[in-house]
């Protein structure tokens, strides 16, 4: 699996799939190899609604199904984020050497979660205060199932290099919201921009051609910066593992002339888009896409 480029067509007509297809298949010799499906799903906290409990704003929670894996992306907006949490530290360094406590967690949390459907069950089981968002019917807190959209479409192969996914973005009710498109170059598990927001010139280029030659297409490239996904990978347990092991280990002697400078690299880096890290980076760049719409 390689580096992947995401765009949404946003007006696209309800022909959009068929139209790609047929310019994918006829002018770059795309080969289809599959279907793609994606179910997506939102919910809200309700802990407003405990007596005695004061919440300045609730929490919420977004499913993606891809495969066997299920991406959960929780966010709290009264919490900081870890970044903030950082310069804060950094800061008081630097003044008065005031200690910030560290928050039970941040404002974004991003799960990898299997099988699929297990998070339901437990939040049923639990009794958990949360609610779908699509949810309005009585008895909405246990009924946790039930997909509130979902992407369908398919899988070219261009080449040996490229794998194009697309698909319309369905509604619960069968409405048709636009279409996402995918773009993964196979050879790099990683492609490091130039541009702030983390886009590509390759990608772009190849989402842009397979898109229909159609009049008033209103396109946008859905991306992400490195400090973004930084913050997102982000692993306490990994970090505390890390400072245990930079405190155990003893400094190197600069005379010793078997040091070599590369000890404890590895050959792969955590975070190249490669297994599941390529569908977690895929599946929060999506859920970002349906959330800044509204459609989540």
């Amino acid at each position: 699996m390689g580096f992947t480029g995401l765009a949404r067509w946003i007006n696209a007509p309800s022909t959009g799939l068929e139209l790609i297809r047929e310019n994918i298949m006829r002018n770059h010799h795309g080969q289809l190899r599959g279907r793609w499906f994606l179910s997506v799903k939102s919910y809200r906290s309700t802990l407003g609604s405990i007596p005695g409990l004061q919440v300045h704003s609730e929490r919420s929670m977004c499913t993606l199904t891809m495969n066997e894996n299920v991406f959960v992306l929780l966010e709290d907006p009264a919490a900081p984020t870890r970044a903030d949490i950082v310069a804060s530290v950094q800061n008081s360094q630097t003044t008065d050497g005031q200690v910030f406590p560290v928050p039970p967690h941040y404002r974004t949390t991003f799960l990898t979660l299997r099988p699929p459907g297990a998070l339901e069950q437990v939040l049923h089981q639990l009794r958990a205060r949360w609610i779908p968002v699509r949810q309005t019917a009585p008895g909405a807190q246990r009924s946790q199932g039930g997909q509130q959209l979902s992407v369908e479409g398919f899988v070219f192969a261009i080449g040996n290099d490229w794998l194009v996914r697309v698909g319309h973005v369905v509604l619960a009710g069968g409405a048709v919201k636009g279409m996402l498109l995918e773009a993964e170059y196979l050879p790099l598990p990683v492609l490091h921009s130039q541009t702030a927001d983390g886009t590509s010139e390759l990608l772009s280029n190849l989402l842009t051609s397979v898109l229909p030659n159609i009049r008033e297409a209103k396109t946008v490239a859905v991306t992400i910066s490195d400090s973004q996904w930084e913050e997102v990978l982000w692993d306490r347990e990994e970090e505390e593992r890390q400072l245990s092991q930079e405190k155990a280990e003893p400094e190197g002697d600069p005379d010793n002339i078997y040091v070599f400078g590369d000890e404890g690299l590895t050959s792969e880096k955590k975070g190249d888009w490669i297994g599941v890290d390529r569908d977690r980076r895929s599946a929060f760049l999506i859920i970002g896409a349906l959330k800044s719409e509204g459609i989540l």
